[in-house]
């Protein structure tokens, strides 16, 4: 598996993700969701480099142009709640990919939310059998319900190829992620890499709760 970090070039990224952690940024809702998308877009401009591509003849009013386009079958994979802005801008770039949702929730077992489970409820896709996967989630923090909602799009299909694309990643969730797909050529796109999570599983420095930032906060 390899990963690459953003974080590591200078981009225009870096300051969209400066503004997403940014607390006087944050309460400005569509700011933060429009961000996302926008990171979205550039990280799936990145990614638009690996596909495999051939050459494609066009009619114009006036002859016939080539151009090199990609050839992937592309599915967009997503998790509910925070997902869905980093979504709509991979949708941005890749406009003719199929669509696939999946939802994966934190359930604390104490009052204390220091015991976490995540459960997952709900699935939907199209086949994803030799397809091209890009699997997007904003936050990478234990890596667990990253690792949940990919067991449960393979259910529906294993695709030819995998790309997974985090804006913010603990480096713990790193090492996880890394051991789930040691020996599969599966490539981990993150915009920064932190270095811990907290007590309650949440990214240090992070941004706090990407979904509650987006949508508002939940009970």
């Amino acid at each position: 598996m390899k990963v690459i970090n953003l974080a590591e070039t200078n981009s225009i990224l870096n300051k969209f993700i400066a503004e997403l952690r940014d607390v006087n940024v944050q309460n400005d809702r569509m700011r933060f969701r429009r961000n996302i998308e926008r990171i979205g877009e550039l990280m799936a401009y990145e990614i638009s480099k690996t596909l495999d591509y051939s050459t494609k003849k066009v009619q114009t009013p006036l002859g016939v142009a080539e151009a090199n386009t990609p050839d992937d079958k592309i599915v967009i994979a997503t998790v509910f709640r925070a997902g869905l802005p980093m979504h709509t801008g991979f949708l941005n770039i890749f406009d003719k990919a199929g669509n696939a949702f999946v939802s994966a929730y934190r359930y604390y077992k104490d009052k204390e939310h220091r015991d976490l489970d995540v459960r997952i409820e709900y699935i939907a896709t199209p086949d994803l059998t030799n397809k091209t996967v890009l699997l997007v989630d904003p936050m990478l923090a234990t890596g667990e319900s990253l690792e949940l909602a990919w067991k449960a799009f393979t259910t529906k299909g294993i695709p030819s190829k995998l790309e997974i694309a985090c804006i913010i990643a603990s480096q713990p969730g790193v090492e996880r992620i890394k051991k789930v797909f040691a020996e599969q050529d599966v490539t981990l796109w993150c915009g920064v890499i932190d270095p811990d999570v907290d007590e309650h599983s949440y990214i240090v420095p992070g941004l706090g709760d990407a979904g509650d930032l987006a949508y508002g906060e939940k009970i």
